[in-house]
């Protein structure tokens, strides 16, 4: 069930905030000479009621109002679930955002890192709820954001049941803000998946990303200075768009091709590859006795990943601990059933690829690149 976005208690501009000292003392006061408008707040609740509807989905579909979102667990299908929670931000992406003046997209980047955690676990995405702050509302570019968070959830089949915008002038810069992001998701009691399903022998399916995705960005930032280029120029890896535009390309979205994945059986991990990439990720899904063996040559890395190893100076090694290089999710599948998991993916639109094993670790690396040099990602 799900909460009205009309009710101004879930999206208002109330932030408490630091009043300065008036012009003329004996004036009175309102909020807005503070620096907060209500009325814009206002004007941002009735936009974005559209787009919290069109992301609506069983045990989320009743108009209730009040101050919290409710889900029904029984109207989504479950009798046994556990529940899964995650939330993130989309980091320092936002200042290209921002600097650029494009806000569309980044809302998807705000789903995508929170429901991929949770569908890695073996769970549904049933709900999400964001939080926006800035200094002064902009209603359009508020818009804008939210748009992209609804189309995120839509992509996500999750409701987006609620959020808070808050307006704090003393906190953030002229045309500033920052997104949070919550999501909640359920699973079976059987279908959680655990460090220990993973074995000796499985093989590692690959799907790829759509680009750097959401992590990375202070480094992408400091490259991208390095070069001397604007965000308007075009980009040097990527034909007819921007360079903001290409490297605001928002975070894939696996949800749907992962719970058809785990529908197909025979999963037994999944990694989402987010911050440390394909060093640090790997080794969270299987135990200390494991090692991930990753074939290098089995992908082509999208051509930013070279641009900004080049242009940065950026060690390979550097890169495979930083960034995605080409690879969003891994998908860790018995070996008898990859020909299985590879055809539901399939029929999901994906295009995976088999990019390594589980292999016993013997005291070594916990993740092994075979063809790794200098000149791997181009």
């Amino acid at each position: 069930m799900a909460i009205r976005y009309g009710c101004s208690a879930l999206y208002r501009s109330p932030a408490e905030d630091t009043i300065s000292a008036p012009d003329r003392p004996n004036t009175p006061l309102t909020y807005r000479d503070a620096g907060v408008d209500i009325d814009a707040g206002d004007a941002l609740v009735e936009a974005i009621k559209p787009l919290a509807a069109s992301t609506r989905r069983p045990g989320a579909d009743a108009d209730l109002g009040g101050f919290g979102g409710l889900f029904d667990l029984r109207a989504a299908g479950f009798t046994d679930p556990i529940l899964v929670a995650a939330t993130d931000g989309v980091g320092t992406k936002l200042r290209v955002a921002i600097e650029a003046g494009k806000h569309d997209t980044v809302g998807v980047d705000l789903v995508a890192m929170c429901v991929n955690d949770l569908v890695v676990q073996g769970a549904e995405p049933l709900m999400f709820l964001d939080y926006y702050a800035t200094g002064h509302l902009d209603v359009a570019a508020a818009r804008d954001v939210v748009a992209g968070i609804a189309d995120g959830c839509r992509q996500a089949g999750c409701a987006l049941i609620g959020g808070e915008t808050a307006e704090m002038p003393s906190m953030y810069g002229k045309g500033d803000y920052d997104l949070a992001g919550f999501a909640v998701g359920a699973a079976e009691r059987a279908n959680i998946l655990t460090r220990d399903q993973v074995a000796t022998g499985d093989m590692v399916l690959a799907l790829p990303s759509s680009g750097v995705h959401s992590n990375g960005f202070s480094l992408v930032r400091r490259i991208v200075e390095r070069s001397g280029l604007a965000w308007d120029a075009p980009a040097p890896f990527r034909a007819g768009v921007t360079l903001a535009e290409a490297l605001l390309t928002p975070t894939r979205i696996y949800v749907k091709s992962c719970l058809a994945a785990r529908h197909a059986g025979g999963v037994h991990g999944f990694v989402h590859v987010t911050g440390g990439g394909l060093i640090e990720n790997p080794p969270r899904i299987y135990g200390d006795d494991l090692t991930m063996r990753i074939d290098l040559g089995a992908w082509t890395p999208p051509a930013v990943f070279g641009w900004l190893a080049r242009t940065g100076g950026v060690e390979a090694s550097e890169m495979l601990r930083t960034f995605n290089c080409g690879l969003g999710m891994l998908i860790v599948v018995a070996p008898d059933a990859v020909d299985t998991v590879t055809a539901a993916l399939r029929t999901c639109g994906e295009t995976p690829i088999v990019a390594g094993t589980i292999e016993p670790r013997d005291g070594g690396d916990a993740v092994i690149f075979d063809g790794l040099s200098q000149t791997w990602l181009g």
